[in-house]
């Protein structure tokens, strides 16, 4: 059974306002997720200290094949309507959202870049023939990735044990998921000196209201 055809779903406003449907089916495509990671050095360690900071945007590329020759007609009434989406929304001020659907697999975000490669053209110079390299770059929400990803709750006092190379900042990003809250976390300990933390000192993770 052959795999349904691929789309791309284009998003203005929060309502699906076009649908470009892909002539071919891409052979392949990639997903690409990494994480950043701040390393400090401690001075008397062997090697720095990791401390996570966030995940790195989601990436999906592929290469899309478009023939018209055997209608005659220019590639690039197709191709140009995914490289349209590309520039800005006169409403929305920016790229519109777009959704990539093929079968069970759905990728949302915009599409960051779009290389057109001209392959075939009639004696007229008319290009009957392209191959799309197209990037997605993905978006979400803070609410879909909460949704995605549940997170223990931060409303709740609780404590915490102060390691070597702790700062109040990084605390309160991974206690609250906001590293200007640091301020909530020292008010409750009374810590006058935000960067004279003690390892070993126990620390009060207030409840937010």
């Amino acid at each position: 059974m052959a795999l349904k055809k691929a789309m791309i779903m284009v998003e203005r406003g929060n309502k699906t306002t076009e649908r470009i449907d892909v002539l071919f089916n891409p052979n392949e495509y990639s997903i690409e997720t990494s994480n950043e990671f701040s390393w400090d050095t401690i001075p008397g360690l062997s090697q720095p200290i990791a401390y996570f900071i966030s995940g790195e945007v989601p990436s999906l590329s592929m290469d899309l094949f478009f023939d018209t020759y055997e209608k005659g007609t220019d590639v690039r009434e197709h191709t140009q309507k995914i490289a349209g989406l590309l520039e800005v929304d006169k409403d929305l001020h920016a790229p519109p959202l777009c959704k990539f659907v093929w079968g069970s697999m759905q990728f949302k975000g915009v599409i960051e870049k779009v290389t057109q490669k001209y392959t075939m053209f009639l004696n007229s110079g008319i290009p009957v023939r392209a191959t799309l390299s197209v990037v997605f770059k993905a978006v979400a929400s803070v609410k879909e990735q909460y949704q995605k990803i549940p997170r223990e709750s931060a409303d709740r006092t609780k404590q915490r044990t102060v390691k070597l190379g702790d700062q109040l900042w990084r605390i309160a990003a991974e206690e609250y998921e906001d590293a200007g809250l640091w301020r909530e976390i020292a008010r409750a300990n009374r810590i006058e000196d935000p960067h004279k933390l003690e390892p070993g000192t126990v620390l009060k993770i207030p409840r937010l209201h």
